[in-house]
């Protein structure tokens, strides 16, 4: 009987080593891959955007917790307007410069870094100086007895010259109302004006002088946050009021101009007091009729401590896919068909920042990476805008560079794209990485219609079209195709919504064109016979579905495998 007992202490003490020799080696591989980067690194970087193994331990166990809470309402293949550019953007700061050829040396470098839009500031501030209605600055600041400025619309006129020369286009920002315009002198820089009509007349006087050249408006700058709305409390209400008075007036200008919300910026404030929660704040805005009054949403894509490809996602914290929670809002709301522009998207990168470490670290709240980093990240982030977020369509870069580095001992100054040292003998700037891997991506990007559906008018087609109004499509406008329709699409299958172009034939055809029966596949299609018309184009990818469900399956797999070799060994041990 001794022996029996002895016996079972013995294969017990012998399982217990040999399970904690499979631990230890089971530990010693796992880190040498995460230190190699090897296929375990690769997976766990493809979900959290971590590349340090602790962050990637917590950030898989975060991206488990997807998997019990309600998806997303994303529709992801809902139809979706303005969509039709290269998504391709940068924010700039024309107004600030003085010197002709520093603004041409600049359109030039970004234009030939293959970006399409400019975010341009056009500050009401700097327009209506003098009062309501006066566009000019009778102030004599430079003591010789005349106005600066006898007319403050000229230097927006040559701005808007110099970037058609370039081919370019401008989302055009209106914000940052004068000081004439509130009584109140604690009222804060940016708070709204007391009579919301003035900020109206300065909209409609914008939309008046450039009718025909400039057709995108952002009405106001993240009115969830402080310092955007002033000293005042967050009003989703007020915000409201300011847009849907301003959307009226400008579609009364031109009705084909578009109107895009002010960027949300993410927070996970309640208080209201100074920061208001993005979803509450977009909520509320559906709540006080604000979801009649733009065409486009916008909201902040910044990278903050983890990179392009987190697949968290958190309602309390807040990532690069924070966005997701914005379709989720939009699609119960009934603006599916409506896409998110990511108003100022970058990583910050003051790691290589000449501060002390102890400053670097006060600017945590937007995260710290290397220029190489930033570099990486962003042709990572618009292949993932591409390919997974078929509701998010122009991405700005933030930003092309600042006047002066004299701001290099603030956080934002390290989002620049080139150094600020331009000088006329040297009529360039200093190109940073993030510069030349942008440059490199879009130069060089094969365009390819991804999952989603998307407008014939989409800049991914190859085939040359011709715009045309028609009532039966589905945003009122299709594309007249005089040669066979090529593009390249990834998925199983593709629908295309088409008709002949030949009169008294207005009956839309569906094509379904098989691309792989079970995975994704890329292929290049040829469809048609010249001339046709064209209103859509549906990507499906079932392999995604599939991949999902491995994902899960793998992960509730690895964690039962865990939890039950930890329990075996707790059992061997007694």
């Amino acid at each position: 009987m001794t022996e029996a007992r002895s016996g079972i202490r013995r294969s017990r003490l012998w399982g217990g080593i040999i399970s904690i020799a499979l631990l230890l080696a089971f530990a010693l591989l796992l880190s040498l891959d995460l230190r190699h980067r090897g296929l375990a690194w690769q997976f766990l970087w493809s979900q959290t955007g971590e590349e340090e193994a602790p962050g990637q331990i917590r950030g898989i166990i975060e991206v488990a917790g997807n998997l019990i809470r309600s998806p997303l309402a994303t529709d992801p293949l809902a139809p979706i307007d303005h969509k039709a550019h290269a998504p391709y953007g940068i924010n700039t700061f024309l107004e600030q410069e003085v010197e002709g050829p520093k603004i041409e040396a600049m359109l030039r470098m970004i234009s030939e870094a293959g970006f399409v839009w400019l975010r341009q500031e056009f500050p009401w501030e700097d327009l209506e100086i003098d009062g309501r209605g006066h566009y000019s600055d009778s102030r004599d600041q430079n003591g010789d007895g005349q106005p600066d400025v006898p007319d403050t619309w000229l230097k927006y006129d040559h701005i808007v010259d110099r970037v058609e020369a370039y081919d370019l286009r401008l989302m055009v920002r209106l914000s940052n109302p004068p000081a004439w315009s509130r009584a109140d002198p604690e009222a804060g820089d940016r708070a709204p004006p007391d009579d919301l009509q003035d900020y109206v007349n300065y909209a409609i006087a914008v939309a008046e002088r450039y009718r025909g050249r400039i057709s995108h408006y952002q009405i106001w700058n993240e009115p969830n946050i402080y310092p955007e709305w002033g000293n005042r409390p967050i009003d989703p209400a007020g915000y409201s009021e300011l847009l849907c008075r301003t959307y009226a007036a400008l579609k009364a200008v031109d009705p084909d101009i578009v109107i895009i919300s002010g960027a949300i910026a993410p927070t996970i404030a309640l208080d209201g007091a100074r920061d208001l929660s993005d979803l509450v704040f977009l909520q509320a805005l559906y709540e006080n009729g604000g979801g009649e009054c733009f065409d486009v949403l916008s909201a902040q894509g910044y990278g903050l401590r983890s990179g392009p490809t987190d697949q968290r996602l958190r309602a309390t914290s807040v990532n690069v896919a924070r966005h997701a929670y914005y379709r989720d809002i939009m699609a119960r709301n009934g603006d599916a068909h409506k896409p998110i522009w990511l108003s100022e998207a970058a990583w910050n990168a003051t790691l290589d920042a000449e501060l002390p470490p102890e400053q670097i670290r006060q600017y945590g709240n937007y995260g710290n990476v290397t220029q190489e980093q930033a570099a990486r990240y962003m042709p990572m982030l618009y292949d993932r805008v591409l390919q997974e977020w078929q509701w998010v369509g122009n991405v700005f870069y933030w930003f092309f560079t600042r006047k002066d580095p004299f701001e290099a001992d603030q956080a934002f100054y390290y989002f620049r794209m080139v150094e600020p040292d331009y000088q006329p003998e040297k009529p360039t700037f200093t190109p940073l990485p993030v510069y030349h891997s942008l440059s490199d991506y879009i130069t060089q990007q094969k365009p390819v219609l991804y999952r989603g559906r998307h407008q014939a008018e989409t800049w991914q087609i190859q085939t040359e079209g011709k715009l045309v109004a028609d009532n039966s499509a589905r945003f009122q406008q299709a594309v007249f195709f005089g040669s066979p329709l090529k593009f390249t699409a990834h998925g199983t299958a593709v629908d295309i919504r088409w008709r002949p172009a030949h009169a008294g034939d207005s009956g839309w055809r569906v094509s379904h064109i098989p691309l792989s029966g079970e995975l994704a596949r890329t292929q290049a299609i040829a469809f048609g016979e010249a001339p046709l018309i064209v209103d859509e184009i549906a990507v499906y990818d079932r392999s995604r579905n599939r991949l999902l469900s491995w994902l899960a399956l793998g992960l509730a797999g690895a964690t039962l495998a865990l939890g039950t070799i930890l329990l075996a060994l707790r059992e061997r041990l007694r």
